[in-house]
């Protein structure tokens, strides 16, 4: 992504990243955008929405009602922000402590996208970006359920990433202090899966589940 004003990192420079790669993989490994926008009476709001990405496009979805998708879907400048958190950093000091994180922030203008087809096939990529192979086990959208839903093609303009990685910057004069300083790594896990209350007696788990723990 070249870079530019609005989205060149400035606290922290060294942690900015502005090639494609890098922007891409960390979206691909996030389900949340916290998408702002300010209404046409300049009132600002961040909302949380699940995405999925196709090439330098993000596709946000909910009720034709939402607010957002109404407001954002009529071109306006709009910015997103996901953030993976890695890892807790404990230093010796107070001011010192932080974390280590991926995160993207992305600027752009999103479109509605209205042809059926096109919308039933993002919506079967939203359920394989939570669980890959689920859309094919899962009934696809109906005509009801596609005019039900909004849908945005986020078209991101420029976007940067910011990482950080690796242990505490301790001041050299805390060195000696008998304080344990290093790294909490975070991760995320599933668990065992719970069936519906309705489920069909015996019905087996799904390959797709399965594959979460293989």
């Amino acid at each position: 992504m070249p870079r530019h004003a609005r989205n060149k990192v400035r606290r922290v420079a060294q942690r900015g990243h502005y090639d494609q790669e890098t922007i891409h993989a960390i979206l691909d490994a996030g389900w949340i955008a916290h998408v702002s926008f300010a209404d046409p009476q300049g009132q600002p709001f961040v909302i949380p929405m699940l995405y999925v990405r196709e090439e330098d496009h993000l596709y946000l979805h909910g009720s034709i009602a939402s607010r957002l998708l109404s407001t954002v879907g009529s071109g306006i400048e709009t910015c997103l922000c996901v953030t993976l958190i890695d890892g807790l950093v404990l230093a010796r000091s107070h001011f010192h402590h932080s974390m280590n994180y991926r995160s993207v922030v992305a600027f752009g203008k999103a479109i509605a996208v209205v042809d059926p087809v096109e919308k039933a096939a993002i919506f079967a990529r939203f359920v394989d970006s939570l669980i890959p192979g689920r859309a094919e086990e899962s009934r696809a959208a109906d005509r009801n359920e596609l005019n039900a839903t909004a849908l945005l093609r986020f078209t991101i303009e420029q976007a940067s990433a910011k990482v950080r990685t690796g242990g505490p910057k301790d001041d050299p004069s805390d060195k000696d202090l008998p304080i344990w300083s290093g790294v909490v790594p975070i991760s995320q896990r599933y668990a065992e899966p719970v069936p519906a209350d309705d489920v069909s007696p015996g019905a087996p788990i799904p390959p797709s589940v399965r594959r979460l723990f293989a």
